[in-house]
């Protein structure tokens, strides 16, 4: 009978759009762009674990990569089973607001049907572009209106006021990390905890997220990203 759902027919399932916007700019160069890239590597399996808690949910992988312009690093809605991250390196500025315009352009093509978005924003500074133009492009879209927007705040110098525009929900705050090891945990729990709620019908700003993990300072003095 096709995918209806019904007996002696496989089981229509919704798709479920889970899109990465990642810093590159400079100022990520060394241990954070290398402790991005093992984190989501490592989660990428845990991401799996999640969603097949929800047989009924198909989650859909892409990747945007922002620093001078903005990228897809992953253009294609990837399904997680075929699901791979190609590492991404750091150079140039932190046009953020470019990254934004470039989701709500992809967005903007979803069909009418399905979950609300997970958009999961990591950066460690500030926009050198347009943020507000991007965030409108974004906000103006159904989809990103709709979507569960998530930031992690890497180190002192991430703008944070930026970071709670972008979330747009004021029950929920930048998720911060100021190490590799939090920074990792952080990433675990958006690929988990996050896309685990929003597979389930979560609808932000109605509800809120389950609590973050604590995250520990005790690591190597040249692990810890904060200002002197």
């Amino acid at each position: 009978m096709g995918s209806t759902g019904f007996p002696g027919g496989a089981m229509a399932r919704r798709p479920l759009h889970f899109i990465w916007i990642v810093d590159c700019s400079r100022s990520m160069m060394g241990k954070k762009i290398q402790s991005l890239n093992a984190a989501i590597q490592q989660a990428i399996p845990e991401m799996r674990t999640a969603a097949r808690s929800n047989p009924g949910v198909e989650v859909l992988v892409r990747a945007v990569a922002f620093s001078s312009g903005a990228r897809w690093h992953i253009a294609e809605p990837t399904p997680l089973e075929d699901l791979d991250w190609p590492e991404v390196n750091a150079d140039g500025h932190t046009d953020m607001g470019r990254a934004l315009q470039l989701v709500a352009e992809a967005l903007h093509a979803l069909p009418g049907h399905g979950l609300p978005p997970v958009l999961v924003l990591v950066t460690d500074g500030q926009p050198t572009d347009n943020f507000k133009e991007g965030l409108d492009a974004l906000r103006a879209e159904k989809w990103g209106e709709k979507a569960v927007r998530v930031s992690i705040a890497i180190g002192d110098d991430a703008d944070r006021n930026v970071l709670r525009k972008f979330i747009g929900n004021a029950a929920v705050e930048p998720l911060d990390a100021f190490s590799s090891g939090a920074l990792v945990e952080l990433i675990r729990w958006v690929s988990t905890v996050v896309l685990g709620q929003a597979a389930g019908d979560l609808k932000l700003p109605e509800k809120t997220l389950a609590p973050p993990p604590a995250t520990s300072m005790e690591t190597a003095d040249d692990d810890v990203w904060r200002a002197s």
